[in-house]
């Protein structure tokens, strides 16, 4: 790689010993970067420029269009049941005397599902999540007609968290986790009737038990976010710094559509962050410098998270390590201003910055 022969070079120069780990987190400067071109099927040149997630965006739309044009004899509408056979993950055909590889996956299209191209593996996987989905709530729905009359809490928890979401969002939002959990959860997506049909059967027993926690863990959650808003009100005037810090946090928690923004491992944690903020602004009187030293580390350590999230975003990519330690932000928060709540593993900045290391050279 690059820094590696950035280490080789300059322990050639200096005469001294270099580990690449020296440019762990360090942006390269412009001309250091590769310099990308994009070309048509003919070779006349679409875009260029060195910042190839920028790129990504300005031409995935035109790219799609060409997947969705292509003559692959796969696509197709008006999906309500697995009656089309085995459904490929890669599909290889010849557009511009160019070979191409697609990816085919279902499309949730509201009250049916599609089968459509896409030019990209992770496109294609976000899209075939939705469209089982889809088709196993159209395959089921008897349960879900139960499901839709029978929410219990819901009520409840969208008069807390009024503010936040209207009752109907909150509603939307909860039926898709619910959904989400219980249709798929961990298992593999199917790719065939038959995967679908034994997939079917798990989901069905699975909906009223997924259910049941889901709006349990929704009213706790809710209940929580009202009392740390409360706290919030009083701590304002009392305590400017903290209170803007944890309500920039809460707001990252607990927003609309939280409930499928949010892995649901992390769901249950909601709780104890929440718990772990108000107690953060009982011990701020009692040594308002460390508050301020710890909470201006962690801010750092977001604004690096955050930037990086959102160049891997626009590349309509994904990166599992960076999501969780985005959620060992959260527990390094909790270690730092709520010990006595403890972290299901031990986190500290050295720890952090090891992590960032190993996601950085990535």
């Amino acid at each position: 790689t690059l820094t590696r022969l950035l280490a080789r070079y300059v322990q050639r120069i200096a005469g001294e010993p270099v580990s690449s780990g020296i440019w762990d987190g360090a942006e390269l400067p412009p001309h250091l970067r590769m310099n990308f071109r994009v070309v048509d099927d003919a070779g006349r040149e679409l875009a260029a420029g060195r910042d190839l997630a920028a790129l990504k965006v300005q031409l995935g739309e035109a790219a799609q269009l060409t997947f969705a044009s292509a003559d692959a004899g796969v696509e197709k509408s008006g999906i309500r049941a697995w009656d089309f056979g085995e459904l490929p993950e890669t599909l290889t055909f010849t557009r511009g005397g160019r070979r191409l590889t697609g990816y085919p996956a279902l499309k949730d299209e509201g009250d049916s599902v599609s089968i459509r191209l896409f030019d990209t593996a992770a496109a294609a996987g976000a899209a075939m999540r939705g469209g089982v989905v889809r088709l196993m709530a159209l395959a089921l729905k008897e349960q879900m007609r139960q499901l839709d009359r029978n929410l219990p809490g819901l009520t409840q928890a969208a008069l807390h968290l009024r503010p936040v979401n209207s009752a109907d969002d909150l509603k939307s939002d909860l039926v898709s986790a619910i959904t989400d959990r219980a249709f798929i959860g961990e298992d593999e997506l199917p790719r065939n009737e038959k995967g679908f049909e034994s997939l079917k059967q798990r989901a069905r027993t699975r909906l009223p038990v997924v259910r049941d926690a889901a709006c349990r863990l929704l009213l706790t959650i809710a209940e929580e976010w009202e009392r740390a808003q409360q706290r919030l009100g009083v701590a304002t005037k009392s305590a400017p710094q903290p209170a803007a810090d944890i309500r920039a946090q809460i707001g990252r928690l607990v927003y609309t559509g939280f409930l499928c923004g949010t892995p649901w491992e992390h769901l249950n944690d909601l709780p104890r962050y929440l718990k772990a903020a108000q107690m953060r602004l009982d011990k701020y009187p009692r040594d308002p410098e460390r508050d301020a030293k710890h909470a201006a580390s962690i801010a750092a350590i977001w604004k690096r998270y955050e930037e990086r999230a959102s160049r891997v975003k626009k590349a309509g990519g994904s990166d599992p390590r960076l999501e969780d330690f985005r959620w060992r932000i959260e527990e390094l928060r909790v270690s730092l201003f709520a010990q006595e709540m403890k972290t299901p593993y031990p986190v500290s900045f050295k720890r952090m910055d090891r992590l960032w290391a190993e996601i950085a050279r990535a």
